[in-house]
This record gives C-alpha cells, sequence and structure tokens, in this order.
C-alpha cells in the first residue's frame, strides 16, 4: 500500500526523468559551446592578417566569482572564492566601425582611452596595438 496514495510511485518516475533532463540539457551545453568555440578558432584562422589605423574608444572589465567549497573545523567554517577578470579593449577604425576585443592584463594597462596607433587582427582574435607617438 502506498502511504502516499500513488504520489511516490510516480515521484520515482519523474525525478529520474527530470535529472535525465537536465544532464542532457548540460551536457548539449558544453558540446554547443565546443563546437562554437572551434568554429569561431577555425574562421579566425582562415581570416586575413589585418593592420588598420584605429584609436582606442573604451576598454571595460567582466569579473567573474568564483565560489568553492566549505570546510568546516571545528569553530571555523571557511568558505573559499576566487575571481577571474576578463580585460576587453573597443577600438574605432577610420570607417567609423567598432571592434570590441578580448586582450591580456598587460596590454589592458598599457593602452588608454584616446591611444591612436595600428590595430593589428584576424577575424575576431586581437594580434596587437603599435601606439604612433
Amino acid at each position: 500500500m502506498d502511504p502516499f496514495g500513488g504520489f511516490g510511485s510516480i515521484m520515482f518516475t519523474i525525478i529520474p526523468l527530470m535529472v535525465f533532463m537536465g544532464f542532457i540539457f548540460v551536457f548539449g551545453m558544453i558540446i554547443f559551446s565546443l563546437v562554437r568555440g572551434a568554429t569561431q578558432w577555425k574562421k579566425n584562422n582562415q581570416s586575413p592578417i589585418l593592420t588598420v589605423p584605429a584609436a582606442v574608444v573604451t576598454k571595460r572589465t567582466d569579473v567573474h566569482h568564483h565560489s568553492h567549497h566549505h570546510h568546516n573545523s571545528g569553530t571555523n567554517n571557511i568558505h573559499h572564492s576566487s575571481s577571474s577578470t576578463t580585460y576587453y579593449v573597443t577600438f574605432e577604425v577610420e570607417s567609423g566601425s567598432r571592434m570590441e576585443f578580448h586582450v591580456h592584463d598587460n596590454e589592458y594597462g598599457m593602452l588608454v582611452e584616446g591611444d591612436m596607433g595600428k590595430l593589428t587582427f584576424q577575424g575576431t582574435r586581437y594580434l596587437g596595438f603599435e601606439r604612433i607617438k
């Protein structure tokens, strides 16, 4: 006899199905991201390397916080967290078009809004910026 009035048998059917569907969704998103990244990488490799006059228009950062596990050692409950920062710079070329690129932290620190120079890129891949003195 089911003490839940038929509800228990339904739960043993629905919960595993929901867990399975969640697994399929997460796995699908991972595969989609990998395929999209590989496609962009291939497209960049097939693009010509261009060097064009450009100006640094703006800079921005994107900070991601990562939370880690807890350590419970007696009276101390220790929580570990970290963060990572992604750096972006927007350039404007002579035609007025703007392009935003992901750049390394050391490049980000060296570029100043208003800098004029020569931007080198390949597709969506930033290769460098040579400032005109």
